[in-house]
């Protein structure tokens, strides 16, 4: 396996500086069902631009759309990544970080993967916990909190089917006994399946999503490695979502090569199965796009032997050309670097025109990237069950004048009312978006 050198400039103060190459495109080029792929960048010095996390001054937030006003629904939280609204209304927001990964950690690399994530705001310990929101007189605030879940290892992903409720922690999909307004879970969880987990574990986010009919669940499992440096016996099951059984918890690959999968949704006109992929990185600013698209039954995506279909990457020994001739190029990619994780349709959205056939998509943001890019929530439009145009700002104003994140968006739902909720990890807070009354 050949891999760029992973090279920083350390400042004689200890902190990071920003290095490597610019990009040459706007990240438009980068957007669209069939974006600008320029040559890959062969720097020496991959580049290393970090948002440094600030969290929220008092009296500051995100930037709404026109037509549509953003309010806090929940503050005070620890770290919350990702949403899930049941049935009465409640949310529910999964408190969590990375787990411990030691292998993922060692050497000069490891010690700059920690000090990038410290910076970025992603290097708090794990709250491991799910704590429901109560918006008990609906108006747009939620005003009771409880532990819904606790002890959990690194939890993500959330579904309810009838009574039971699965959590994708990191190394196992878990499910447990809910009635109907409950605010606390104290049965004991029963594993459905394992996941890839470890001491490797590089990306440790796990969602899941439940078909319509209840009968099976879709789990996403991200990659070990950038573009398998780490040696392609530790991607076994990885890079991947997998379609599993509810009765018997038999699991197979629904579809692979997709580097890291998060977002998950149906798309409410054709039916089929949506997810947000965040793509490689260390090939330059341009390269390569996050992506939106269908998800095929026995699909394979590309990776890590391709990119955006069949452009192969060089970096990856062994190749792989049998594997490259038979890669889907994505539907609709959303910008290099973006970090796109969050994705929910507008289905029972409120929001006004244009916000109301297409998918939100929550924006974590760069640091493969100079200038930077992500950093928001955007809008798809759809139509005829695909992408159709270019996207639209919903939420901004994360970055400040100095490029320091205030807030990074993540997880995105719509909620009872037919708002937009999005969860923002570096400012602590659960963003509301409503329509201007």
């Amino acid at each position: 396996m050949r891999t760029a050198p992973f090279v920083f400039v350390i400042a004689l103060t200890g902190g990071l500086v920003a290095c490597g190459e610019t990009s040459s495109l706007q990240v438009s080029d980068g957007t669209g069902p069939s974006p600008q792929l320029p040559e890959p960048s062969k720097t020496l010095i991959p580049t290393v631009n970090i948002a440094p996390a600030i969290g929220w001054p008092a009296g500051v937030k995100p930037i709404a759309a026109a037509g549509t006003q953003v309010t806090a629904f929940a503050e005070d939280l620890d770290h919350p990544r990702w949403l899930y609204v049941l049935p009465n209304g409640d949310v529910l927001v999964a408190e969590t970080n990375a787990p411990a990964k030691p292998d993922d950690g060692s050497g000069i690399k490891g010690w700059i993967t920690k000090k990038v994530m410290g910076r970025a705001g992603a290097g708090v310990p794990s709250a491991n916990r799910i704590t429901l929101l109560r918006d008990k007189d609906h108006d747009g605030i939620a005003e009771t909190r409880s532990v819904f879940l606790e002890n959990l290892n690194s939890p993500f992903g959330m579904t309810l089917v009838g009574n039971d409720f699965y959590v994708a922690d990191t190394d196992r999909l878990l499910r447990f006994h809910y009635e109907y307004g409950d605010t606390e879970i104290k049965s004991p969880p029963i594993k459905v399946v394992d996941l890839p987990g470890g001491p490797l574990n590089h990306h440790w986010t796990k969602n899941v999503i439940a078909s319509k009919d209840g009968r099976k669940l879709y789990v996403t499992v991200g990659s070990n490695s950038n573009v398998a440096e780490n040696g392609m016996d530790k991607e076994e099951g990885r890079a991947a979502i997998w379609e599993v059984d509810r009765a018997t918890g038999n699991q197979r690959i629904f579809a692979s090569g997709l580097r890291n999968p998060n977002g998950l949704a149906w798309e409410p006109q054709s039916g089929s199965l949506w997810t947000a992929v965040n793509e490689r990185d260390d090939i330059g600013s341009d390269l390569v796009p996050d992506y939106i698209t269908s998800v095929q039954d026995g699909a394979f995506y590309g990776w890590p032997f391709s990119y955006y279909g069949q452009h192969v990457d060089v970096r990856v020994e062994p190749q792989n050309p049998d594997l490259v001739a038979k890669s889907l190029k994505p539907d609709y990619a959303v910008g290099p670097h973006t970090a796109s994780l969050g994705l929910t349709f507008a289905e029972n959205s409120k929001l006004p025109a244009p916000f109301t056939q297409g998918a939100f998509i929550g924006q974590h943001g760069s640091w493969n990237r100079k200038p930077h890019s992500g950093y928001k929530v955007i809008f798809v439009p759809f139509n005829g069950g695909k992408p159709t145009g270019q996207p639209i700002d919903v939420l901004t104003g994360f970055l400040n004048d100095e490029e320091k994140a205030m807030g990074r968006p993540v997880g995105v739902v719509i909620d009872r009312q037919g708002d937009l909720l999005v969860a923002d990890d570096v400012g602590n807070k659960v963003w509301r978006v409503s329509a201007v009354k």
